[in-house]
């Protein structure tokens, strides 16, 4: 199934080069007067070898359908994160490696899809948003609601998202999975 290079996302699995890849980042750019791109950071589920490419906006990717089972995130243990079947409640337990960037996003009960080539876990897809707490950041500004100015604020698991100056600490926010990018209050 091809689909839009600006339709990639974290956790597909994709054919690029007659081989199979896991999509661990994506990030959109658009460079002064050149035409945007996708850069994409991609592992080889064959060797494990990580590589960036460069996509053009229009370039037709062919992503791969695999089997995607609905799984809850449970906790983490180390580099081990556990995942629970709803159907049958059983726990599976996947590695960091397999996750990639996708760990930033993981908090208790988030409904996520792993998939499965050859009943292998191969990567996962996660919600196009999830909510964060952030734990923290400077203190807000009453009267910054409306400019263009950002400050980093760090999630309660880890990941760093640039948000408006009025965001506070024990806020929850909702983040855009795709691109790692403030996108509400929650």
């Amino acid at each position: 199934m091809a689909i839009l290079a600006t339709q990639m996302r974290p956790g597909m699995i994709i054919k690029h080069n007659n081989q199979l890849h896991t999509v661990f980042s994506v990030e959109h750019r658009t460079p002064g007067n050149l035409r945007a791109f996708i850069q994409a950071k991609l592992r080889n589920l064959r060797t494990g070898a990580m590589f960036e490419h460069r996509f053009r906006s229009p370039d037709p990717i062919e992503r791969v359908i695999v089997d995607e089972i609905p799984m809850e995130f449970l906790y983490q243990d180390g580099d081990d994160y556990y995942f629970m079947n709803p159907v049958n409640y059983e726990q599976m337990p996947l590695k960091h490696e397999t996750l990639g960037d996708a760990v930033e996003y993981l908090i208790p009960n988030l409904q996520i899809k792993v998939s499965f080539i050859d009943g292998l876990a191969v990567g996962v897809e996660l919600p196009q948003t999830v909510e964060l707490k952030v734990i923290q950041t400077e203190p807000g500004l009453k009267s910054a609601t409306a400019s263009s100015v950002t400050k980093p604020a760090k999630m309660e698991t880890g990941l760093i998202v640039q948000v408006p100056p009025f965001i506070n600490e024990g806020e929850t926010i909702r983040v855009d999975t795709a691109e790692g990018a403030y996108l509400s209050r929650a």
